[in-house]
């Protein structure tokens, strides 16, 4: 069986990164591609604030860039997804959806996924006005009515993000009373163009087949949730909103389930506990992107731990099982 110098898991901009750093350095480099091969970037159509294309790119061709660049410099991207891992001793083992990968290496950098509501019209028109990240889509919004789907900290910051170019925002909760911290309840209540729509949820995604134009919902004044309500309740209104754009805010989900079974310490979300931003505590086992990410989860930010993660690997590969998990800074640069 093939021993490769470091397996990499996941192809989002963090894996292929660090793809990039491992394979120009010669090491044998193998990147398990994952169910979404280049990651959550590709569900974005325009990408306007990563460095280096001041007109904007599509998300899936950045990311098809970052792959050509692995590729050429003799990086090997494999169809497949990590289903367990063994770390328990050298070389690791990835059992994949088609077969049984060898590293003396690892790098998590296998993302989050966003939540969604699990809507047919929501996937629909995802990427045609319906979105998980007002930070990558916003932008496209200036003067138009948009809907932030949430009650948590996550919502208050995607609907207070998405004011600087919308005309309106309207938060649909489904309580009474935000999840949110009162510092960002403060802000909310401040701000003139942000309404909360109480006891609100979403029932589906209104559009003329390219572009979303309104939101059909479902208000119950009386606070119940949606699995108690049924059509004979009087108490539900069901109405038309209209809007451009749907924020969904719900949270993400780590794609960590496969280290269930090894060392690797997850918090309670499933995000990994990475020291220093790579460092899981596992010898030769690195962590990179939004797998360890529960705040930014930016592809610039991804980018950036997937070239401290390979430089770490270079570094861990090097000096074998001598290498010390907290080592000095490298000198030099590029």
């Amino acid at each position: 069986m093939k021993i490769y110098d470091t397996v990499i898991i996941g192809s989002g901009a963090a894996g292929l990164t660090a793809a990039i750093y491992t394979a120009r350095d010669g090491l044998k480099t193998a990147v398990l591609a994952g169910n979404t091969p280049g990651g959550q970037l590709t569900q974005t159509p325009d990408v306007e604030n990563y460095p280096g294309f001041p007109e904007g790119i599509s998300g899936s061709e950045l990311m098809q860039r970052a792959r050509t660049q692995a590729e050429n410099f003799g990086a090997e991207i494999l169809p497949v997804l990590a289903r367990s891992a063994d770390f328990s001793d050298l070389p690791y083992t990835i059992e994949t959806t088609d077969n049984t990968v060898r590293g003396q290496s690892v790098i998590i950098a296998s993302g989050a996924s966003a939540r969604w509501l699990g809507l047919e019209s929501e996937t629909k028109y995802r990427g045609k006005g319906v979105s998980a990240c007002a930070t990558c889509d916003g932008f496209f919004f200036q003067g138009e009515e948009v809907l932030v789907i949430g009650g948590s900290d996550a919502a208050a910051e995607e609907a207070l993000f998405l004011t600087k170019f919308a005309r309106r925002v309207r938060i649909l909760h489904r309580r009474d009373d935000l999840r949110a911290s009162n510092a960002l309840k403060q802000r909310l209540k401040a701000n003139d163009k942000i309404e909360i729509l109480w006891n609100t949820e979403l029932i589906e995604v209104l559009g003329d087949g390219e572009k979303v134009t309104g939101a059909r919902v479902i208000t119950h004044p009386d606070g119940h949730p949606k699995n108690k309500l049924n059509q004979e309740d009087q108490l539900i209104e069901e109405k038309e909103l209209e809007c451009a754009g749907i924020f969904i805010a719900i949270g993400h989900s780590p794609n960590t389930d496969f280290l269930e079974s090894t060392a690797v310490k997850t918090d309670k979300r499933g995000y990994i506990i990475a020291e220093n931003e790579v460092f899981t505590g596992v010898e030769g086992v690195f962590a990179a992107g939004d797998a360890a990410d529960s705040r930014y989860q930016q592809a610039v930010t991804a980018a950036g731990t997937g070239c401290k993660a390979a430089l770490e690997v270079e570094r861990f590969l090097a000096g074998c099982r001598t290498y010390q998990s907290i080592s000095p800074p490298l000198e030099g640069g590029d």
